[in-house]
């Protein structure tokens, strides 16, 4: 049977979204004969126009290597609170979500795949009770998604992270610095966690475990004492002190969705200088870790997530996301995957094994 189905990216870029698309289309066109059109800026497009383009082989082609996506994206565009201004230009979180139902089913599409993290899949949920057959593909770089053993993206977020921290072992062991880096997070530690195993770090923060500066200082004057007199730091965006709180740079309400964190570095870095005296330096890496290419690991979990997707489809398993288990992709209910997050395990091997190499946790 002859097809059109939809995809769309929500939340925040990632490098592998454009496998995804390569995938989709590739399965649906060359195996299926269908059509696929390709939704603009995420759910803002199908709340304004709507906005879509036909996505055919020559669309896609060298799409592969790329990252972002050709289709744009945002993080803002949640259909169940769409900003609006007011007559006297106040801005009002509405309810617009009837009027994407509307658009879907002006273009006449059988279904949409939306491939986004917990944001995106929890929009797609409420969409498909609305009547839109979903199919959910996992994306986050904080690889925080439930279900799933590990998203795409992350790969590549956790290799950029690794080869920032090799260079800046050669900086700070010239200087005998402290250079505190601070990478993605927001509840979820993976990144700092293994990159920072895999960067030789002697510090790892993550918002999981509420950390002791005390300790951390200790740590880092414990091993200058024996002969290292520089300390790299790795401290995800969310960690924060015991009895203290995350840093916020911007609220919910100013940004209209999530808060926007930012500054741990910065503080952890001042208070390690202040209490020791010590020369500190900090990299915030921010949106580096998101661009460029994606590694072959993320290229080819974003390609069967993709095919995985358009067979989901023909399968008509819909309210469903393809999810990661072991070597195999498989089929999960969206309600499963947004009802919680993959979280670091403070009392897993993870950590354990990075204490075990000697580093610090921060407890």
């Amino acid at each position: 049977m002859n097809r059109c189905i939809a995809i769309l990216n929500g939340g925040g870029d990632c490098p592998g979204l454009n496998g995804v698309i390569r995938g989709v289309v590739r399965a649906a066109v060359l195996q299926r004969g269908w059509r696929v059109l390709g939704i603009e800026d995420g759910f803002d497009g199908l709340t304004d126009g709507p906005r879509c383009r036909e996505l055919d082989l020559q669309s896609v082609r060298g799409i592969l290597p790329r990252g972002g996506t050709i289709l744009g994206t945002s993080n803002r565009g949640n259909p169940f609170r769409y900003p609006v201004t007011d007559e006297d230009g106040e801005v009002m979180l509405t309810d617009v979500s009837q009027r994407v139902v509307e658009n879907f089913r002006r273009l006449g599409v059988d279904a949409l795949i939306a491939v986004g993290g917990d944001g995106t899949l929890k929009i797609a949920r409420r969409l498909s009770h609305l009547g839109i057959p979903v199919i959910g593909v996992p994306k986050t770089i904080d690889n925080d998604l439930q279900e799933t053993d590990v998203t795409f993206g992350y790969n590549t977020a956790v290799g950029i992270v690794t080869e920032a921290l090799d260079r800046l072992q050669t900086t700070a062991e010239s200087h005998h610095r402290v250079m505190v880096v601070e990478v993605m997070g927001r509840d979820a530690g993976w990144i700092a966690l293994e990159s920072g195993i895999a960067g030789s770090a002697e510090v790892i923060l993550l918002p999981e475990i509420p950390f002791d500066l005390d300790l951390v200082c200790e740590h880092i004057m414990r091993r200058r004492q024996e002969g290292s007199r520089f300390s790299i730091v790795v401290v995800a965006e969310g960690a924060f002190p015991k009895g203290g709180h995350k840093i916020v740079q911007a609220s919910a309400v100013e940004t209209h969705g999530l808060e926007r964190l930012g500054g741990i570095g910065h503080f952890v870095a001042r208070e390690i200088g202040q209490r020791k005296g010590l020369e500190t330096r900090v990299v915030v890496l921010g949106h580096t870790q998101r661009g460029g290419t994606p590694s072959p690991f993320d290229r080819i979990l974003a390609s069967r997530f993709g095919v995985r997707a358009v067979e989901l489809i023909e399968k008509e398993e819909f309210g469903h996301m393809v999810a990661l288990r072991g070597r195999n992709v498989v089929s999960v209910p969206i309600d499963h995957a947004v009802n919680g997050q993959n979280l670091v395990d403070p009392d897993g091997n993870l950590v354990w094994t990075a204490e075990q190499l000697g580093i610090m946790l921060g407890r």
